[in-house]
C-alpha cells in the first residue's frame, strides 16, 4: 500500500527546489534513527532522474546533488543519486541506500519507488553483514577520537549494530534503534534505551562520562560478534536477485522520462 508523504513544508519546499524529477525522498539520520532531540537537523535522501538529453550528451552528468538550507529555523539538507547509481548501490549490498529507500518518512513518492521498493527485496542479503560491520568500525573510532566523547556518534554505533543483527534476523530493513532493540525481546539492551532518553533531552552535544567506555567497548566488541554469529545462521540469500528486474525498470523509467520531455 503507497505511503502517504509527510506533509513538513520545510521538507516539502527542499525537494520542490530539485533540479530534477525526484523518484523518492525520505528522511534518514537521526530522526528515521529514532533519537532526535530538539537541534537536529533533517536529513533528505532519495534518487532524481536527470534529463535524457543529458545523459546523451558529451557533458558530465552529476550523479550525485547536494543542497542544504536553513528553514524556518531547521537545518535541511537534501542529498540524492541518479537513478542508476541509486540501483548500482542497491545491487551491492548496502545497507544505507536500503535504509533510504525503506524509510518509512517519505517526504516524495512514485509509483517506480513503490515498485522499487518490491524489487529491492531481492537486495537484502546475507553479505549485507560487510556494510554494517565497516560501518560500525568507522562509527566507533569516530567516537573514539572525540574528547569529550558524545553521546550522539555512540548512538550511531550502536544502531549501526542493531540494525545489522535484525536484518540478519528477519530479513527486514529497519534503522530505528529503539524498534530493533525492541525486536531482541527478553534480550532487550535498557541501558540503550537509557542512552537515547539522554540524547533526546540533552541535544547533539551531550557528552558522556568517561568511566562508562570500558562498558561500551565490551558492548562494542560483544554486538560485533553476535552480528557476525547472526549472519552466518541467516537464511538471507547469498547474494542479489534483483538486478534484471531493476534493469527493467530503469529502462521503463528512461522511457518514461524521454516521453515527458518531447
Amino acid at each position: 500500500m503507497p505511503t502517504e508523504p509527510m506533509k513538513d513544508p520545510r521538507l516539502q519546499a527542499e525537494v520542490a527546489e530539485h533540479a530534477h524529477p525526484l523518484l523518492f525522498a525520505t528522511v534518514s539520520g537521526a530522526h528515521l534513527y529514532g533519537f532526535p532531540s530538539a537541534d537536529s537537523d533533517f536529513d533528505l535522501r532519495g534518487a532524481h532522474i536527470a534529463p535524457v538529453e543529458l545523459l546523451t550528451g558529451l557533458d558530465r552528468v552529476s550523479e550525485t546533488i547536494k543542497s542544504s538550507h536553513v528553514r524556518d529555523g531547521a537545518d535541511v539538507d537534501l542529498v540524492t543519486h541518479e537513478v542508476r547509481k541509486f540501483f548500482s548501490l542497491l545491487l551491492r549490498d548496502n545497507g544505507y541506500v536500503l535504509e533510504q529507500l525503506y524509510s518509512p518518512l517519505v517526504v516524495h513518492t512514485t509509483p517506480d519507488h513503490e515498485e522499487l521498493k518490491q524489487i529491492a527485496r531481492g537486495c537484502i542479503t546475507r553479505a549485507c553483514v560487510r556494510h554494517y560491520l565497516g560501518f560500525a568500525v568507522n562509527q566507533w573510532q569516530l567516537f573514539e577520537k572525540e574528547s569529550p566523547p558524545r553521546l550522539k556518534p555512540l548512538l550511531y554505533v550502536f544502531r549501526v549494530l542493531l540494525s545489522g543483527i535484525h536484518m540478519m534476523r528477519t530479513g527486514q530493513v529497519n534503522a530505528n534503534l529503539p524498534e530493533c532493540n525492541a525486536a531482541l525481546g527478553p534480550e532487550r539492551l535498557t541501558w540503550v534505551d537509557e542512552l537515547i532518553a539522554r540524547k533526546v533531552e540533552g541535544g547533539e552535544q551531550r557528552t558522556l562520562s568517561d568511566g562508562d567506555l570500558a562498558f561500551y567497548r565490551r558492548e562494542y566488541d560483544r554486538l560485533r560478534e553476535r552480528l557476525t554469529v547472526e549472519a552466518e545462521r541467516s537464511t538471507l540469500p547469498p547474494a542479489s536477485t534483483a538486478k534484471a528486474a531493476m534493469t527493467d525498470l530503469l529502462r521503463r523509467i528512461r522511457v518514461g522520462e524521454e516521453d515527458r520531455s518531447r
